[in-house]
């Protein structure tokens, strides 16, 4: 009898284990090669990210972006050349064809994703990189044309990135380090670097927005400052760095001259809505354009509570209640 039983028992491991598609053999086989493939379309991505800067990727680059050893890192790179999908040529990697398109695929789901955080939930701005990169292996191209096509085909991502298009067309943000500008002109940030996660934290807890305009005070060895929204920014030299701007529009110069944030206007004042922050995403500016708070809206600061906050305004009509920190969202002008 014993031999029989564990003749059974060892019959149901082979099938627990060796069972086709469902077999933990099977499954193990599927999680390593999902592992492999996520790490060549990193490794791609990141091949690409140093063509598009015009730097040379090197073994140890990938490496490390990776987070592998170099050995584990040249088996991989080795079949990546056997897939067509990397060359070298003069000891330098370049990518294939299909390479780029891969790589390129992998960027658009990156950016439409961190777009479609930005606009659609709750997630603070330092969280959307992270989840981009889980994310961005999981979209198929129709995945992302379906999630385009709902965020209305979106150009840019939150932090001024050019989006690929499905035809793998890419673009450039067109702009320079602030730390390279000349003081005293009228600027505007057109990207804000993302990576890595402190330096952005750092940009985020400033307030700073692509869109945003400013005027470079002091351009010093220790530190920058500058002027935006009506507040002065000061930041060490290399965290500047990481805000790209170009010269804004003429027309746009002026913009700010006379506005100013909702919280400013006192009891008894009214004001016109300029507009709503592009830092006020997802629900909440849904929320604001449900109650009316659209450019050319009056509004008329009624009551402040005894504490200070919150401020209760008048708006079309009803009176509505809004903390600090929401009426700091809204920029206003002189009714």
């Amino acid at each position: 009898m014993a031999p029989f039983v564990t003749t059974l028992i060892l019959l149901g491991l082979l099938l627990v284990v060796g069972w086709p598609e469902v077999g933990l053999w099977a499954r193990w086989q599927r999680v390593q090669h999902l592992t492999e493939r996520v790490m060549q379309e990193d490794a791609l991505k990141y091949i690409h990210k140093c063509e598009m800067k015009g730097e040379t990727p090197n073994l140890e680059g990938v490496a490390g972006t990776l987070h592998i050893g170099r050995n584990e890192t040249a088996v991989l790179l080795d079949k990546m050349q056997q897939s067509d999908l990397l060359q070298t040529k003069d000891g330098q990697m370049h990518l294939t064809p299909d390479g780029r398109k891969t790589a390129l695929h992998i960027i658009r789901a990156h950016r439409l994703w961190e777009h479609h955080l930005a606009q659609e939930t709750g997630y603070a701005e330092t969280e959307w990189h992270g989840k981009a990169d889980r994310r961005e292996h999981e979209l198929s191209p129709e995945d992302l044309s379906d999630l385009a096509a709902r965020l209305g085909n979106p150009t840019h991502d939150p932090h001024g990135d050019p989006i690929p298009t499905a035809e793998g067309e890419v673009g450039q943000h067109g702009g320079r380090p602030l730390t390279e500008q000349p003081l005293d002109t009228s600027l505007q940030i057109v990207h804000l670097e993302d990576e890595p996660d402190t330096v952005y934290a750092q940009l985020v807890a400033e307030g700073l927005y692509p869109g945003m305009r400013l005027r470079l005070i002091e351009n010093g060895t220790q530190r920058v400052r500058f002027w935006a929204d009506g507040d002065e920014h000061m930041l060490a030299p290399i965290i500047a760095s990481n805000i790209s701007v170009s010269t804004a529009p003429a027309e746009a110069a002026h913009v700010h001259e006379d506005v100013r944030l909702l919280s400013g206007v006192g009891v008894g004042e009214t004001a016109v809505v300029s507009q709503i922050s592009p830092l006020c995403r997802g629900a909440e500016r849904r929320r604001f354009m449900d109650l009316g708070i659209l450019p050319g809206t009056v509004i008329k600061a009624e009551m402040r509570s005894p504490s200070g906050d919150p401020t209760a305004y008048r708006i079309r009509g009803a009176v509505i209640a809004l903390r600090q920190e929401q009426s700091n969202l809204i920029y206003v002008k002189q009714a």
